[in-house]
């Protein structure tokens, strides 16, 4: 640990930890890594963050052109964390009950029966998600905040682990409807794949094909697990010097003069939970600032309200480099 860190994990050896079942969780999160980056290839930054995503308890967001392997990313994790997986194909057509369910009168009980949409799963890929209305995009909002859905005057809990990964189209391109803000802020982190390197290419043309490799998944880690993890991951150490400088970049964004709406108290909590689970997949108990750094652009971006012609993405690499650590 570097000095200048050294002050930001000052309080880690008063969290107690079963050092065997911590390391062997994290060997399992690695090896489910590993396997992820098998298949998505030369993306290994986008998959840690979206297994610190699914580590915090967040819904992820995938931001690209068509081809660069968003839904392979989506079905690799499932396949992986052994979860249960359903996904949405999102169109202009698609209703808020396609996704929820609807009840449907049985004339033999004499009663209604509520049939589950997709919703009632595990891992929810909604893909193309920009695609769909308004509305129905909204369909999403309590499930995805709460954790349950409220169905004819009914609650009704979604099942445990639940991560909701959408993709989107950039918004230049025909056919899509722009997410509202509130729904933006569902989503604890936002990533671009792009296109692959050269490298990276290259054994993507030569070798198999993702489907098969996806058909030969193995299920590295179960759901129970994955909760275990997170539970450990939450038990991550944030002294008060690292809620200093996040407290500083959220400041900074709300007095930005090309920022219109700055950072929530809720996105300042998204980015402590998901730099929680950075730091503990790096085998760390304590966080420091190059985690609330490695994930600052994925978290806040696209919660940032720009003032006319300003670009998100450049705007939270602002606020990075003018918030001082220290």
């Amino acid at each position: 640990v570097s000095f200048r860190s050294r002050k930001f994990c000052t309080a880690m050896a008063t969290t107690a930890i079963d050092s065997r079942s911590h390391s062997d969780f994290q060997q399992l999160l690695a090896d489910a890594q590993a396997q992820v980056n098998a298949i998505v290839l030369g993306k290994s930054h986008q998959v840690q963050l979206a297994f610190a995503c699914a580590l915090a308890e967040g819904h992820l967001l995938i931001e690209d052109i068509p081809g660069v392997g968003k839904t392979t990313l989506a079905h690799a994790m499932a396949a992986t964390l052994a979860l249960e997986f359903q996904r949405i194909q999102f169109t202009s057509d698609l209703l808020p009950a396609d996704i929820i369910g609807v009840s449907v009168y049985e004339r033999e009980q004499g009663s209604f029966r509520f049939h589950p949409g997709a919703l009632f799963t595990q891992l929810l890929l909604a893909d193309e998600i920009n695609r769909a209305t308004p509305k129905t995009q909204s369909a999403l909002l309590e499930a995805m905040a709460e954790g349950q859905v409220s169905v004819d005057g009914q609650t009704r809990p979604l099942q445990q682990p639940f991560m909701v990964i959408a993709t989107q189209n950039p918004l230049d391109m025909s056919g899509t409807f722009p997410l509202p803000d509130s729904q933006l802020d569902r989503f604890m982190l936002r990533v671009t794949l792009d296109y692959p390197d050269p490298a990276a290419e290259r054994a993507l043309l030569a070798g198999n094909d993702r489907r098969q490799l996806l058909e030969q998944c193995r299920a590295v880690m179960r759901a129970d697990q994955l909760l275990e993890a997170r539970r450990h991951a939450q038990g991550v150490t944030a002294t008060s010097p690292l809620l200093d400088y996040l407290q500083r970049l959220l400041q900074a964004s709300r007095q930005h003069a090309d920022i219109q709406i700055g950072l929530s108290p809720r996105a300042g909590l998204a980015l402590l939970a998901a730099a929680r689970a950075w730091a503990w997949l790096e085998h760390r108990q304590h966080v420091i600032p190059e985690d609330i750094q490695a994930l600052f652009v994925a978290v806040s971006a696209h919660r940032l309200v720009p003032r006319q012609g300003a670009d998100r993405d450049q705007l939270a690499r602002a606020l990075l480099d003018e918030v001082p650590v220290d």
